[in-house]
């Protein structure tokens, strides 16, 4: 809306190469504007991702619960729940920032013997990284040049945390269960990013027969889309349409037309370029009668600047203005509108009513 808006003020303002500059700094600003929007999308999906993992040891740490006859509410902790909450605690403290170096060095070394508990290749990567933080902490190495390190030892610990071996609560919660056996039933294959996901993360529509792609390749490509500006074929058929009314001659097809049909003449008939100068501004260029005193059609029209068209609805015999060469070139481009437009059945009578006059005269 903003930009559409600083669109139409530029077009009544400005005018000429005022308007181009204009239009420039419209677009670098909405580059600048778009970028902003990407750069709060990353830090926000970084927080939520951030909380979610929380609410996740969280919800594993919640000791066991059940309502009574009489409506009290029992909890019981058992020692599934108490390892979660163990493990919780841990990784809480682990991922915090701005704490003391004493109070580190103390957090790193209960991690440290939390996961020499059990000897595996995860756990005994986590404990090298432990004792090189703790090694460059010890040389006065910068809080900012551990970061990277500081993540990797997170990413590592919640690894730990979310296998069943090391912390049996988890594995309830986990969207994909660890037993093989069931992941036949409720686990799908997305074709777009080749990932076998729980039937949760697919979109499946009430009349669907067949899984398709999962929410976050939608979403991906939902990003990725093109965006179609059509101002500049807005406003061609704007001035189209105007200039027809101006005829007074009760003309019908160019209200039929819409935007996109213009966009494909231009761009597929026309080659977004005006028919006698070859200019290329599509704000400079406009679509008038090929033969004035016939209705606009598009197999009775011409692409030309402004000047130019003025000059044409001048002329009062196309074939001594122009020459045998050009008035063929332009009768094929006439063709080959017909040709698409005669599949849509709207503009189907309109194109047999023009043959058949034409066949008359």
């Amino acid at each position: 809306v903003w930009r559409q808006e600083e669109t139409e003020r530029i077009n009544k303002t400005f005018t000429g190469a005022e308007r181009k500059a204009a239009f420039c700094g419209l677009l670098e600003q909405e580059a600048q504007l778009i970028a902003s929007i990407g750069r709060h999308k990353l830090n926000a999906d970084e927080e939520n991702q951030q909380k979610a993992i929380l609410h996740f040891l969280d919800k594993c740490a919640q000791p066991k619960r059940w309502k009574a006859y009489d409506g009290k509410i029992t909890e019981m902790d058992t020692q599934y729940t108490l390892r979660a909450r163990e493990l919780f605690e841990i990784y809480r403290s682990i991922s915090m920032n701005d704490i003391p170096k004493d109070e580190r060095i103390d957090v790193l070394l209960t991690l440290r013997r939390t996961v020499k508990e059990h000897e595996c290749k995860l756990t005994q990567e986590i404990v090298e990284l432990i004792d090189r933080e703790v090694d460059l902490m010890s040389r006065e190495v910068k809080e900012c040049n551990l970061e990277g390190l500081r993540k990797r030892i997170c990413t590592l610990f919640l690894q730990y945390i979310k296998t069943p071996k090391f912390n049996p609560e988890v594995a309830q919660m986990l969207k994909v269960p660890p037993d093989p056996l069931k992941l036949y039933k409720n686990v799908n294959f997305c074709h777009s990013c080749k990932n076998y996901l729980p039937s949760s993360e697919f979109p499946v529509p009430a009349n669907s027969r067949t899984i398709g792609r999962c929410h976050l390749c939608c979403k991906l490509d939902n990003e990725a889309r093109r965006r179609e500006a059509f101002l500049k074929y807005k406003l061609i058929l704007e001035n189209l349409r105007k200039s027809e009314a101006d005829y007074q001659d009760d003309a019908k097809i160019v209200f039929l037309v819409q935007h996109q049909d213009l966009q494909y003449m231009i761009e597929n008939i026309w080659g977004c370029q005006s028919a006698l100068s070859a200019c290329r501004d599509l704000y400079d260029l406009v679509m008038v009668r090929w033969d004035k005193q016939r209705e606009w059609s598009p197999w009775n029209t011409i692409l030309l600047t402004k000047d130019e068209a003025g000059a044409h609805l001048g002329l009062c015999n196309l074939q001594e203005a122009y020459e045998a060469a050009f008035i063929h070139r332009i009768k094929h481009k006439h063709i080959r509108a017909k040709t698409y437009f005669a599949q849509i059945p709207a503009m189907a009578s309109f194109l047999h009513r023009s043959d058949n006059q034409a066949n008359a005269n």
